[in-house]
């Protein structure tokens, strides 16, 4: 088996790190990351000039550009990965939770966003906390997970999206299949002026100031679960159909 992995941290981070070495005894791990951090660049491709592509060593190749450049190269593009073929794409693991609406900001879950659309069982792994941890216990999850993945297959259109909190393996409690939760924020946006009397802004990154309602991600979490959420690509929200149509709008003859 041939495992692409990546993420938003850069290829120097710990968890890509701990990640390659825990899939090793699954097959060949590729690994093709971005050379910078690129938290919060969510889906985003570049488009307006070349990407570079650099070899660090057997099967590891740093890009300069987003997670999903990265991704869309090594499964499409890459010359230097033609002698795989990626049946699976791993991003992460990432130092910070990826739950809630977060997912909508997250580099590391639009890696595997693009996996998938590209025709590859994807998942994203997250250490669900900003503080210093052992990624080991992650690493384990994503292993027992890949393993499972792989002898029974994943609902089609479907990307798993995982957290884990940062305790000692033995102290986590199991795993809960959840939902996305919703999360309050206060203060992101931080204004201050630089030295010749400009302002500029820091968009900071809080804490959320709610509870988490039970059966989502950060509830699963808070309880000292590994939280799996599915998310799929469809975005369509179809119990809002019926209720659109019932505005009246005609459906042929014109707009008027």
């Amino acid at each position: 088996m041939d495992i692409l992995i990546t993420n938003d941290d850069g290829i120097f981070a710990e968890g890509l790190a701990v990640l390659r070495r825990f899939l090793a005894a699954l097959g060949h791990v590729w690994v093709v990351a971005p050379e910078r951090e690129q938290s919060g660049a969510s889906h985003a491709l570049t488009l307006h000039r070349p990407l570079r592509v650099r070899r660090l060593e057997e099967r590891v190749f740093v890009v300069d550009g987003t997670p999903t450049d990265c991704v869309l190269l090594a499964c499409r593009g890459m010359h230097e990965l033609s002698e795989a073929k990626i049946d699976l794409v791993v991003s992460g693991i990432n130092h910070g939770a990826n739950a809630s609406e977060d997912v909508s900001y997250s580099g590391t879950v639009a890696a595997a966003i693009e996996g998938l659309m590209l025709g590859r069982p994807s998942l994203a792994i997250s250490l669900a906390d900003w503080r210093p941890g052992s990624f080991d216990a992650a690493g384990n999850v994503a292993r027992s997970l890949i393993e499972r993945i792989v002898s029974r297959g994943m609902p089609p259109g479907t990307l798993l999206n995982v957290n884990v909190p940062n305790l000692p393996i033995e102290e986590i409690r199991g795993y809960r299949m959840t939902r996305l939760g919703t999360r309050t924020y206060s203060g992101q946006v931080i204004r201050k002026t630089d030295p010749r009397g400009r302002p500029y802004y820091w968009i900071g990154v809080e804490d959320s100031i709610d509870e988490p309602q039970d059966g989502t991600d950060r509830h699963a979490l808070r309880d000292g679960f590994v939280s799996i959420t599915p998310i799929h690509l469809d975005l369509t929200d179809h119990e809002s159909l019926p209720l659109l149509r019932d505005l009246g709008l005609p459906e042929e003859g014109g707009i008027g």
